[in-house]
Parts: C-alpha cells; sequence; structure tokens
C-alpha cells in the first residue's frame, strides 16, 4: 500500500522558517515527481512546489519563488520543502503529492499544518 507521510510543520514567526518532509512508502513505481500543494481555510488547494524524478528539475509558484526550495532524496524516496521568510499568507496545510511519471496515478499525504504568526 503506497503511503507518503509529511512532518515538519508547526508554528513560526513571519520571517522564520520551516522544512517539511515528505517519506514514500510501499509503492513499486520508480519514475515519480514529488510536489507540494497547499490549502488555506476556506480556499481550495493550490500548487506550491514539484520537483521531476529524472533531472530534478523543479518549478513552483510565483508566491514562494525565492523563499521556497523544494528537493528530494531518491534513495530515501524522500522529498523536502525548505520555507524560508515565511509570512502569514503561508499559513496553511501542506500536503504532499506523488505523480506516476507514465501513469495517471497519483497520491496524497494526508497533510500537515503550518501556521504563520505575525
Amino acid at each position: 500500500q503506497v503511503q507518503l507521510r509529511e512532518s515538519g510543520g508547526g508554528v513560526v514567526q513571519a520571517g522564520g522558517s520551516l522544512r517539511l518532509s515528505c517519506g514514500l512508502s510501499g509503492h513499486t513505481f520508480t519514475k515519480f515527481d514529488m510536489g507540494w500543494f497547499r490549502q488555506s481555510p476556506g480556499e481550495e488547494r493550490d500548487f506550491v512546489a514539484v520537483i521531476g524524478w529524472g533531472d530534478d528539475s523543479s518549478f513552483y509558484a510565483d508566491s514562494v519563488k525565492g523563499r521556497f526550495a523544494i528537493s528530494r532524496d531518491n534513495a530515501k524516496a524522500t522529498a523536502y520543502l525548505q520555507m524560508n521568510s515565511l509570512t502569514p499568507e503561508d499559513t496553511g496545510v501542506y500536503f504532499c503529492h506523488v505523480g506516476v511519471d507514465g501513469s495517471s496515478d497519483d497520491y496524497w499525504g494526508q497533510g500537515v499544518q503550518v501556521t504563520v504568526s505575525s
């Protein structure tokens, strides 16, 4: 059974940093993108960042460019999201997402809360 386990959320003051982790387990596929989405109260789930499986190419939402950095450790099947210069607008539940290359299969983590206080 494929599982995504997120960690690293919490409460931080504006201007602070957090690092989220997402570990993938129970999978048999070997080529997959890993990404992060976030959802604020009353809002839709929005794309934050994604990193590819091959060349580790990464893409970011405009709102986080220059502040967030996504990376992955393929040996551990783990993705990381380093979040710097956090603002209250970054508050929300952050969800890890895996998209299987060449397939419509995808998986979601349960989400981790990030709260940025002003």
